[in-house]
């Protein structure tokens, strides 16, 4: 009878712990956020501002060519020189495209059309971060910095600028105030500390968390909906309302959703644009690129996952994809 006894408990936890198994959560397809790539019309001039203007150290120096880099950018043709340069635990890739050269950013660009993207700096201290980048003549994309106001929960306190690099990327530099933000960014002992988030502009959230949360299994990290005087004058664009929704990987800046619920004039991404346009930002997630592939399925710029032979980027095998407002998305691994 004893030993019935436990044939019967150990057959109870096996079938308990089999119903566990089958019902536990799924490992995210997506294990960290890499760098973020932007694509630049002279990589010496662009080297020397991020490192001299805003802190970066320069870690790698690659020139690439062939038909393995070809099929994964989606240009015919073409030669790069990417410089890898690094602010706190974060990236960012500058690539030249030497050959073909491709298209400059439109003059008329605004925050909320929809092939937008930007980096957000955090900063030790706005006033003398403001006076830096007014010293090296930065271009602005807000009117100044701002403080949003204390009546948002989410963002209230927090004070951000835009301004824009030698190609006209945007680029955002935020201070935190205390019981915001992660606590490595309330250090003192330096002004630019780090890559917070990338941001994208989103025609419609629903679509994009089914993207990146239910297919990519990034985690919904904070959500806010911002406006007023202050927002309009950081985005620069007149009855700004924004829907804001930030996503975390295990590792790495988060990915910020931006949905203008108004206004909703933001034109869509260039059906024709490429990876050797100025326009041009790709975000490298770090996953098994098969997987990521039959996770979501979506536009792909490479025709399917390619093999590098060159992998001093950190990969060892890439594909490119849009995400559905047409963002580019590197999913990388080994």
């Amino acid at each position: 009878m004893h030993r019935l006894r436990w044939a019967v408990l150990i057959a109870a936890s096996s079938v308990i712990a089999h119903c566990a198994a089958a019902h536990a959560e799924p490992a995210p397809v997506v294990r960290g956020v890499g760098c973020v790539g932007l694509t630049v019309s002279d990589l010496g001039r662009s080297v020397g501002f991020y490192l001299d203007v805003l802190s970066f150290t320069k870690t790698l120096e690659v020139e690439q060519a062939g038909d393995a880099l070809e099929q994964l950018q989606g240009v015919f043709g073409l030669r790069t020189r990417t410089v890898r340069v690094r602010l706190g635990g974060g990236c960012l890739d500058l690539t030249e495209y030497l050959a073909p050269r491709g298209r400059p950013a439109p003059a008329d660009a605004r925050s909320n059309d929809r092939w937008f993207q930007h980096v957000a700096i955090v900063v030790s201290d706005m006033d003398r971060a403001y006076a830096q980048l007014r010293a090296a003549r930065v271009e602005h994309a807000s009117t100044g910095p701002q403080r949003l106001p204390d009546w948002n929960r989410a963002a209230g306190g927090i004070r951000a600028f835009y301004f824009r690099d030698p190609d006209r990327h945007t680029l955002e530099v935020l201070q935190f105030p205390g019981g915001k933000g992660d606590a490595r960014w309330q250090a003192k002992d330096r002004l630019f500390l780090g890559i917070d988030h990338t941001a994208i502009v989103v025609a419609d959230t629903e679509a994009s968390l089914r993207f990146y949360r239910d297919g990519l299994g990034l985690r919904v990290a904070g959500t806010s909906e911002n406006w007023g005087t202050e927002q309009e004058h950081l985005n620069n664009v007149f009855g700004a309302r924004l829907r804001i929704t930030a996503l975390r990987g295990a590792s790495g800046p988060g990915i910020e959703l931006l949905e203008y619920l108004a206004p909703r004039d933001g034109r869509p991404m260039p059906a024709d644009e490429r990876a050797n346009d100025l326009i041009h930002w790709q975000t490298t997630l770090f996953a098994d690129p098969a997987q990521a592939l039959r996770a979501v399925r979506a536009p792909l710029v490479s025709p399917g996952v390619v093999r590098l032979a060159d992998s001093r980027l950190g990969y060892a095998q890439a594909v490119l994809e849009r995400d559905p407002d047409g963002h580019v998305l590197q999913l990388a691994g080994q």
